[in-house]
């Protein structure tokens, strides 16, 4: 299980995603015009995330460990677990109970849902 990335931290990871292998000097430049973030900042947040085996600094130059898919999926996990009791179908319908979805909104979900019945052998 991935560990959760936070949402400062998230936007520190999508700095590293686009520009990675970075040096951290680099990055420290980087979070201070993206971010406003100070050097320090910049340094706790490699350090925590590091512990965190989500990224790795090595030699000064920072990569990350994890992509942003799986962080993306470890969060709407959680947030359907914590938020629907685990229900898709919950979400789903909460979701569609708010949005308003294009035609190609529409035709985007039924080509994943083909696709997920292709692969997993569903009639």
């Amino acid at each position: 299980m991935i560990a959760k990335v936070f949402d400062s931290e998230y936007r520190f990871c999508l700095i590293l995603w686009e520009n990675e292998p970075v040096t951290s000097r680099e990055l420290v430049k980087l979070c201070e015009e993206k971010l406003n973030w100070k050097r320090s900042t910049t340094f706790t947040v490699i350090r925590r995330l590091s512990e965190r085996g989500i990224i790795k600094s090595e030699n000064a130059v920072v990569t990350s460990l994890v992509s942003i898919d799986q962080v993306r999926m470890a969060d709407a996990e959680e947030m359907i677990q914590s938020k629907f009791n685990g229900s898709l179908p919950l979400f789903i319908n909460t979701f569609f109970s708010t949005q308003k979805l294009s035609e190609n909104d529409v035709q985007d979900i039924e080509a994943m849902i083909e696709k997920y019945k292709e692969q997993n052998n569903i009639q």
